[in-house]
This record gives C-alpha cells, sequence and structure tokens, in this order.
C-alpha cells in the first residue's frame, strides 16, 4: 500500500467510527510536522513505536507502557486516563499520539489546544481495530512503508488464527475476571478489550447482559456457566489463587470450577491489543482447545 492509499485508508477508518480530536469533527490523520520529541500515550501505540523501530523519537510514555522492557526508561508523564496536562507537556513534546479513551476530556482539551501537534488513534478491540493502529502510527511518523510491512505480517497471523477457528465447533463459554478482591467478582461483558480477545481466541463471551465490567452475584455466575475462566496473570489484593476461586461457592457450581479450568496471561499481552495481540489470541485459543 503506497502512502496515498495508506493516508485514504486511515482516514475513512477514522470518518467510518465517527473518531477525531476531542471536540473536533472526526478527521484524517497525518503526519506529524516535528516527532522529534514524541510522547505516546497508550500502551499499545508506545509497543506498535517500538516494533517499527522508531523509539528514537520518543521522549516519554504513559504508566500502561510496559512492553518492550525498554519503554521502562523512558519517563512516565501518569496513567492514560487520568492525564494532567502539566505533567504530559513537562517534557516539551513537538507531538502527542494519544490512543482513544484517555482522559480525563477536560485534559484532553487542555493538550488539544496547547499548541503541541495532537492527534488521536482510534481504538477497537479487533483484529481490524489492530491493523489500523499499526497504520495510523506510521502515518503520523512518516514511516508508512515499515507500518505497512508490519501490518501485512500481522495480518497474515490473524488470518492463520481465523482458519484454526474455523475447526471449533463447540466454541468454550469463558469468564473474564477483572478481579476478585474480598471475593467480589468484578466481570466483563460486552465491548472490551477481554470480550474482543475471547472472540479471537475462538470462545465466547459468558456474559452477554452488559457491557464493560461490573460486579456479578452469585446467581448471574451460575447461569452464565463458563467452561473456562480467564484472568490476567498479577498479584496484588486483586488477585485471586486458584484455590481461592476454588472456594467461591457460585464458581464451584460451574462447568470452570468442577474442572478447575482456570487461565492466566500476562495483563498487557492479553488485552493490549497491539502488535501481539494474534500471538496472544493464539495462545489462548491452544489453552482452550489445544495446541496443533
Amino acid at each position: 500500500m503506497n502512502t496515498l492509499s495508506s493516508n485514504r485508508f486511515i482516514g475513512a477508518a477514522v470518518l467510518a467510527l465517527g473518531l477525531g480530536l476531542p471536540n473536533v469533527a472526526a478527521q484524517e490523520l497525518h503526519e506529524f510536522s516535528d516527532t522529534s520529541r514524541l510522547v505516546s500515550i497508550g500502551g499499545s501505540l508506545t509497543e506498535i513505536i517500538f516494533a517499527l523501530g522508531e523509539e528514537g523519537r520518543l521522549v516519554a510514555r504513559d504508566q500502561t507502557a510496559l512492553y518492550p522492557e525498554a519503554a521502562l526508561a523512558l519517563p512516565d508523564v501518569g496513567y492514560m486516563r487520568q492525564l494532567a496536562p502539566e505533567g504530559v507537556l513537562s517534557v516539551s513534546p513537538s507531538a502527542l499520539l494519544v490512543i482513544e479513551g484517555s482522559g480525563p476530556p477536560e485534559a484532553l482539551d487542555v493538550l488539544s489546544q496547547a499548541g503541541v501537534e495532537y492527534q488521536t488513534v482510534p481504538e477497537s478491540y479487533s483484529a481490524d481495530g489492530v491493523l489500523l493502529k499499526i497504520r495510523a502510527v506510521g502515518q503520523a511518523l512518516g514511516a508508512d512503508d515499515k507500518a505497512e510491512a508490519l501490518a501485512q505480517d500481522t495480518e497474515q497471523q490473524f488470518s492463520d488464527l481465523a482458519a484454526r477457528r474455523q475447526a471449533v465447533t463447540e466454541p468454550k463459554r469463558i469468564l473474564f475476571i477483572l478481579s476478585a478482591e474480598g471475593g467480589k467478582i468484578q466481570a466483563s461483558g460486552s465491548d472490551t478489550a477481554a470480550d474482543g480477545i475471547i472472540a479471537l481466541a475462538g470462545g465466547v463471551n459468558a456474559i452477554d447482559e452488559y457491557s464493560g465490567y461490573k460486579a456479578l452475584t452469585e446467581e448471574a455466575i451460575i447461569d452464565a456457566a463458563p467452561d473456562v475462566i480467564l484472568m490476567m496473570d498479577r498479584g496484588g489484593d486483586h488477585a485471586a489463587s486458584d484455590a481461592d476461586l476454588k472456594a467461591n461457592p457460585a464458581i464451584a457450581l460451574t462447568p470452570a470450577g468442577k474442572n478447575g479450568a482456570f487461565h492466566r496471561l500476562d495483563g498487557g499481552y492479553l488485552l493490549g491489543f497491539g502488535p501481539r495481540t494474534a500471538a496472544a489470541a493464539g495462545e489462548l485459543f491452544n489453552l482452550l482447545y489445544g495446541a496443533p
């Protein structure tokens, strides 16, 4: 795909999604005029920049950028959903590349009007969404050829995974648990990264009555009847051991609880929707249905 075609692809996709800068009508993404001091907000964007070999432009990241490890050496300007304009602007950026969903809105308003080039990259928890982000980042950095090569390689990985999904005749019902602090189960409904990765891995979200993340009653857990419980692999108070899950009376009555079908993967890898997403979905597929 040449640069002109790439521009048209990105512009059409953004317009179709109805996305754009804060308080500004949807518009085509474009190449920054100066990326010598780039700040990336959103772990997947930072990961893409590294995958393109363009990390030398970065002067800061947000707290969600934990991969690759080299990204941790960059200054941290805060959590993507709780940004403070002063913190972002303190590194004297020449350009700001921000993932959709960052905030709060008033902080984005200030940043978009701060006299620094600013672009929002659309977020979508799908294979197409990952490809769009790769091409959008490449276009913003003037690295279209590199981005197209990465996008085509990633697209092939998704295509290979789609072929494997076609062989699944009985999709597993998956309950994604965000946290189980104090025995309270916070689980994913639709329109989440967890819902997206479950679909890519050939599973079915056991919760489809709501969007986002909510606490589940014991009755709702039993009615969901998950075959598998999926969690992020992390420590701290929000984590729950297999023993904790088995001890939960509602989970114990589900097929997942009876069979001890509990799986954990690194959160950024599983839910980041960056260049590693096809690999993460493939690994989850293997956990659900067995390796080829």
